[in-house]
């Protein structure tokens, strides 16, 4: 397995990159969050690896954080997502987006993604809902307490809210709210709907 390469930046041809690493150059797909933040061709780089092996092919993903390769390999492990539709994911969403998303189970976000119809959606949510607290936020390197969206929403189902009732609400709250307020919040708004 190749975990990681340094070496120059010869070409970019999004989403796929070439680096010379001590003469051998590596054809290296990347999410376009990593392509973004590359340096001008000719310089210096350092690439997490991820070496998908198939009959027809060896391919080679790189990105720029060892979250988003974590993020990579949680997503190519559910069923029906393979290695192109994990890049479109990580493409159109940052690891903490995705986090998020699927914490706040949001289709919509997922569906603006191309590639990603409501089904698979559904299915991406499902799957990374369950590994979302163990998962996706520590082996992702989300390095923090989750956000209190997140305690207000469980709150409010644990409460008799329905899903639909509950993602609404915590979506109108503001933004740095403790999560008790936001609680008061949230039930104060859903008394007056």
């Amino acid at each position: 397995m190749i975990g990681r390469l340094s070496g120059i930046l010869l070409e970019k041809n999004p989403p796929q990159l070439l680096l010379d690493v001590q003469g051998v150059a590596y054809e290296v797909d990347v999410p376009m969050s990593t392509f973004y933040n590359l340096p001008s061709t000719g310089e210096r780089i350092t690439l997490f690896t991820h070496l998908v092996v198939r009959e027809d092919a060896h391919l080679l993903f790189g990105f720029g954080s060892e979250s988003e390769r974590r993020a990579f390999r949680l997503l190519v492990k559910i069923s029906g997502i393979g290695a192109r539709t994990a890049l479109s994911v990580l493409s159109g969403l940052s690891v903490a987006e995705l986090a998020q998303a699927v914490t706040m189970q949001e289709t919509g976000r997922l569906t603006k993604i191309p590639g990603i119809g409501k089904k698979t959606a559904e299915r991406l949510l499902l799957e990374l809902k369950d590994k979302l607290g163990v998962d996706l936020s520590t082996a992702v390197g989300i390095q923090r307490a989750p956000p209190a969206s997140s305690d207000i929403l469980h709150a409010l189902l644990a409460l008799g809210y329905s899903d639909k009732e509950a993602v609404a609400t915590v979506k109108n709250l503001p933004d740095g709210l403790a999560v008790s307020d936001g609680i008061r919040q949230a039930l104060k708004a859903l008394a007056k709907a």
